[in-house]
């Protein structure tokens, strides 16, 4: 079985993801050492905090080199909350607003949900609708068409993410990419599998069978 490592860039606890993964059968270690990200037979990228923060430290760890290295081989990724935005070329949840580079492996952006009725963050339950590419995408092989998912976020994908990635949407102040398949082994979701019962748990063992996959 490839072993899976869940890259840690100092901004979370992260037992909860190793537990989940665990218990979905995976093998699973905590690492921020680049050259165990860059060798790694499976990758899991959490995410708490702000995208120009985790970016910031990523390069400067050289884990975010190491990170696109190993995507360039199709090593399998899945990229959970903050870590499915950062796949991407840009977003803005920055100190001062501006927009901050992403690893670009996916092409679009990540910016900031707004609503004058809704209470934004995002915080609680909330469904996820498939796509057609989504209804052959691994991590939904056992999880139904409207499934219940938790999350809790500010910022979502913006709608410069070309459809053919997306997997499922949400709607929440507007429509978004709630998760996203390159149609390989490249996965991620805005939503927190390991705090979604056995629904996420369900996702979580589809990644563990691509993982093995791979191995």
């Amino acid at each position: 079985m490839a072993r899976i490592v869940v890259v840690d860039y100092h901004k979370g606890n992260l037992s909860s993801v190793v537990r989940s993964l665990g218990e979905a059968g995976g093998d699973a270690v905590i690492s921020d050492d680049p050259a165990a990200i860059r060798s790694a037979g499976a990758l899991v990228l959490p995410g708490v905090g702000s995208f120009g923060d985790a970016m910031g430290y990523l390069r400067e760890s050289g884990e975010a080199q190491a990170l696109v290295d190993a995507l360039g081989r199709g090593v399998p990724f899945l990229g959970i909350c903050l870590g499915l935005q950062l796949l991407f070329e840009r977003g803005s949840e920055t100190d001062d607003g501006s927009w901050a580079e992403g690893l670009g492996v996916l092409p679009g952006s990540a910016s900031r949900l707004e609503s004058t009725r809704l209470k934004v963050p995002h915080v609680g339950w909330d469904q996820i609708n498939l796509t057609p590419h989504g209804r052959a995408c691994p991590l939904f092989a056992d999880v139904p068409d409207g499934a219940n998912v938790y999350f809790t976020h500010s910022f979502a994908l913006a709608d410069d993410v070309p459809e053919g990635i997306v997997a499922a949407r949400t709607h929440y102040a507007r429509s978004f990419a709630s998760a996203v398949w390159d149609g390989r082994a490249t996965f991620g979701v805005q939503f927190h599998p390991e705090k979604s019962s056995a629904t996420g748990l369900a996702m979580l063992r589809g990644f563990v069978r691509v993982a093995g996959g791979a191995a």
